[in-house]
């Protein structure tokens, strides 16, 4: 029996949008991720916003009247308002600021099939954050179905990710198929296969290192995560940046598949120098890989047949990105199957013009290293339920 197409073996088998019969004139809920960066009323990276279109262009063309729902930045009085026109430069949106369900409803009554709004950020409620089961039925109220393909917010036990799909006919859109066929590759990969993790919250990498360790041939740990490596191993690492990590990590300074870097870049009174990671002093901030440590991981990428890729290796918020933008290059020309994700290391692949060189650049950030160590997703599982209870 052939897999019908919108399934993929070895992912989660999800209610799929093209699952959905009859579209036309139906209201969909598409829960999205348009949590992207604005600068001056602007946005100013739109990578979210593009990959989110195929779902949208889709139900549009099948006649739905599209209702999108996101969230937007850290602060409640945070507006969708320039998210929304930024997606009209490929598909015409209405805004909707109006938050008074009747006047909602109202609107969302009087759409035709075929066009679509956005509405203001959910988190402007407090019941979206709190998984309330009110604001979750005040947002399923306004559709008749739900879509999620907001995979990269998918992490989050919030109401329009968990909530709704209790009240609704729920299925997952073409980004959320995507990311969950790349990533899930990664479970079974081609070998050699080389996962190189960098950035800070050692906390949430420590279950995906551990977890790769039966599966990667090489785990490179680099940036913030390398600091606490160093230090449990007794080095001085002066000022540098280690987080909140209190765990113990002993057991994987002597795993034979961990690399950490064996020198450094430091910073010392405005000048940067290059150290062995013994020689680094309680003055000096470590701020990249040194380059014995690039060529030791160029080599390992260079012979690898599949690359895994997540968080910057130095310290890319005060400028020094020079580690990372090369073991960037190096993947993008080698034949390796690569998948990348994380916010700023997406960000510098695309800044660098190198995003096509990829395999796959996944969407999310916390959603990724998650789904990655777990194999599921709160989201995932709120629509696995939904099937299940469909088959019973």
């Amino acid at each position: 029996m052939k897999t019908p197409p919108h399934i993929v073996r070895g992912i989660p088998e999800l209610p799929h949008i093209k699952d959905i019969k009859d579209l036309r004139g139906k209201r969909v809920l598409l829960r999205l991720d348009l949590n992207v960066p604005i600068k001056n009323g602007r946005v100013v990276d739109d990578f979210r916003i593009i990959k989110s279109l195929p779902t949208i262009k889709y139900l549009k063309k099948c006649g739905a009247r599209v209702i999108i729902i996101s969230h937007i930045g850290r602060d409640r009085k945070d507006t969708l308002e320039p998210v929304a026109r930024h997606l009209s430069t490929y598909v015409r949106v209405g805004f909707i600021p109006e938050q008074v369900k009747e006047k909602l409803r109202t609107i969302i009554d009087n759409m035709k099939n075929g066009t679509v709004i956005v509405l203001e950020n959910v988190r402007r409620d407090l019941g979206e954050t709190k998984n309330n089961k009110v604001y979750a039925k005040h947002l399923a109220e306004l559709a008749d179905v739900y879509v999620n393909d907001a995979f990269s917010a998918s992490h989050r036990h919030h109401a329009s990710i968990v909530g709704v799909p209790k009240l609704l006919p729920c299925y997952i859109g073409f980004l959320f198929e995507e990311e969950l066929k790349h990533l899930s590759a990664t479970f079974r990969p081609l070998r050699p296969f080389v996962l190189i993790v960098g950035g800070a919250k050692l906390e949430t990498k420590i279950p995906l290192i551990k977890k790769y360790l039966s599966i990667a041939d090489t785990v490179f740990v680099g940036g913030a995560l390398a600091n606490v490596l160093f230090k449990a191993e007794g080095h001085e690492i002066g000022r540098s940046f280690t987080g909140n990590f209190k765990g113990r990590v002993s057991a994987l300074l002597h795993h034979k598949k961990i690399l950490i870097p064996s020198d450094v870049l430091v910073e010392r009174n405005g000048k940067s120098l290059v150290k062995e990671t013994d020689e680094v002093l309680s003055s000096d901030l470590i701020v990249d890989i040194g380059p014995k440590t690039l060529g030791a991981l160029e080599e390992r990428i260079g012979k690898a047949r599949s690359v895994l890729f997540n968080g910057p290796l130095g310290n890319y918020e005060i400028g020094y990105d020079e580690g990372t933008a090369r073991v960037l290059k190096t993947i993008a020309k080698s034949n390796a199957r690569s998948i990348l994700g994380g916010g700023d290391t997406a960000y510098m692949a695309m800044r660098l013009r190198l995003e096509k060189k990829f395999t796959f650049i996944s969407t999310g950030g916390g959603a990724m290293i998650e789904f990655l160590a777990k194999g599921t997703l709160p989201g995932i599982e709120a629509l696995k339920k939904k099937r299940d209870k469909r088959k019973t």
